[in-house]
């Protein structure tokens, strides 16, 4: 039993506690919960009847702190930390077994760890508010970059096509008449660059979504493998290997088979050019309901947090100059996007990245 007096000065450290946790979470940083989550653990400590032997810890998702003397044979109080209706996690104030039991907690003190996991759970709840604020921040941002390097890109497509067929037609005549071996070496340069320069144009467009789709229904598997072919020499030169996965024999999707073509192709052509010599390429296709998915996965160094949000932009590249001209992966978004699909990226354990697609069935 406890006196008056003692009873006093519990409340004054249990008010004292809640009103350091309470100042602890209005200044705390989103960027820097753990520390402040330590913190709390500590001020925990200081709060209970003994708090020369008290310990604390608390587990929230990711998070885990607890303060230094913490053992596993604890006797523990815990109360639930509840985000958004959901338990998330807990937090415990501990004594040591040999000489304490749980009727040692008071029940002001339970009311105290209760109130405290109430503000903890309310600040999980506006970190998690503030995240997808972000996120979504970041989204609409990109998604007006889109559009205006949409915009861009459709009236520099449109205005290059006319002067490139005058410029290809002309030296097509000018081929006719030529006699001169050296002549027509040059002129056959021209209409080179005239060409390559024309399927700059057609992935411009390919991008922006306005060329002429003629769609039919196309087996995945034989677009796969044909790309693989085409792919024989550069896979052999590094020694790549390439695993395919497919959970039924005939996955189909409505596409463009010019297009899903260059689509593959892009992308298994990215995953080769970023893979180690002797490394493996994974092409994995599923057949879900209501879609198919195609994951392709490479052993790279994988795409760094300054990237990830860029890739898919035109003319980003992270290639030496020369390589690449930051079409290749604005293309295949544009292609996607134009069929309703996605294509998202994540992490390869233990290193490189996959890229996955979904298409409606």
């Amino acid at each position: 039993m406890i006196n008056t007096e003692q009873k006093l000065k519990e409340r004054v450290k249990e008010l004292t506690c809640l009103n350091e946790v309470t100042s602890i979470i209005v200044n705390s940083g989103y960027d820097e919960l753990t520390t402040s989550l330590e913190a709390i653990a500590y001020s925990l400590k200081r709060g209970w009847r003994f708090q020369e032997v008290a310990e604390a810890k608390i587990t929230i998702g990711t998070y885990k702190v607890q303060t230094s003397g913490i053992t596993a044979d604890m006797i523990c109080l815990s109360k639930d930390v509840i985000v958004f209706n959901k338990v998330e996690g807990s937090i415990s104030v501990c004594y040591p077994s040999s000489g304490h039991t749980l009727k040692d907690f008071l029940d002001e003190e339970k009311t105290l760890l209760k109130n405290v996991c109430l503000a903890v759970g309310n600040l999980m709840e506006r970190k998690h508010i503030h995240d997808s604020e972000v996120v979504t921040k970041r989204q609409l941002e990109r998604n007006d970059r889109m559009h205006i390097m949409g915009e861009i890109t459709a009236g520099i497509a449109h205005e290059l096509n006319t002067p490139l067929a005058n410029i290809l037609g002309f030296a097509e005549l000018l081929m006719e008449e030529a006699k001169s071996p050296a002549t027509k070496r040059d002129i056959q340069k021209i209409m080179d660059n005239a060409i390559f320069s024309r399927e700059i144009v057609k992935k411009l467009m390919f991008f922006t979504c306005e060329m002429p789709q003629e769609m039919e229904l196309i087996e995945l598997n034989k677009v796969v493998d044909s790309v693989l072919r085409l792919m024989g020499p550069s896979l052999k030169a590094k020694q790549l290997k390439v695993i395919k996965s497919y959970d039924h024999d005939h996955i189909q999707i409505r596409a463009n088979t010019v297009q899903l073509t260059q689509v593959m192709f892009n992308l298994i052509m990215n995953a080769a050019y970023y893979s180690p010599e002797q490394g493996i390429i994974t092409v994995e296709m599923l057949k879900k309901k209501n879609k198919v998915i195609i994951n392709i996965a490479d052993q790279g160094k994988g795409i760094a947090p300054a990237h990830k949000n860029k890739i898919f932009e035109p003319f980003y590249t992270t290639k030496p100059i020369g390589e690449g001209t930051g079409l290749g992966l604005s293309v295949v978004h544009g292609i996607i996007k134009s069929y309703r699909g996605t294509i998202v990226h994540k992490p390869n354990k233990p290193q490189g990245t996959i890229f996955t697609m979904e298409f409606p069935d």
